[in-house]
């Protein structure tokens, strides 16, 4: 992680060389037939594939390895983003395991647009497995584990997500 300005750290930026590695998770882990990928290509991360809502499908997703992200008093994500129109959620992990919340929230892309989206981690929402959880903290920055997109709209069809970076920020 870079350091860009004061209270600001660039967590990826696509158009340099990074070290993680990103899975994609699909609902073919539950009987779906969902596809998509992640590539870099041209200085930007490329998140695409085609939703599909056969055999109670809907969701494709892409996610780091478990990683350390030492972010501090970091108080939000921004992103920027060209999307297709379309509703994805960014997603944060606290547990490297994977068994633990999945901390989601939902944005709405412009098509094919670039923009900056800015991601409040106080509205970050806890979930498992697509369902919405009581009683956990609210999303902390120094304890992430693992970050990723995911596409769940209720809408078949393809989608492609461009990703430039990804920052966070202190306010």
């Amino acid at each position: 992680m870079n350091t860009n300005s004061p209270g600001e750290a660039v967590l990826f930026d696509f158009a340099q060389t990074t070290n993680a590695t990103w899975q994609v998770v699909n609902d073919d882990v539950m009987g779906g037939v969902s596809t998509s990928r992640f590539e870099l290509t041209n200085g930007v991360a490329v998140f695409r594939g085609v939703v599909s809502l056969e055999n109670n499908g809907g969701f494709a997703s892409v996610r780091t390895l478990p990683m350390r992200f030492d972010l501090g008093d970091a108080s939000e994500f921004v992103l920027r983003v060209r999307g297709d129109g379309r509703r994805y959620k960014f997603t944060a992990r606290t547990d490297a395991n994977f068994d633990g919340p999945l901390y989601q929230k939902a944005f709405t892309t412009r098509k094919d647009g670039w923009q900056e989206i800015r991601l409040p981690l106080k509205d970050f929402i806890p979930t498992f497995r697509g369902r919405v959880l009581a009683g956990e903290p609210p999303l902390s920055a120094n304890k992430l584990a693992s970050l990723g997109f995911l596409i769940s709209d209720k809408q078949d069809g393809p989608f492609r997500l461009e990703v430039a970076w990804i920052k966070a920020r202190d306010l």
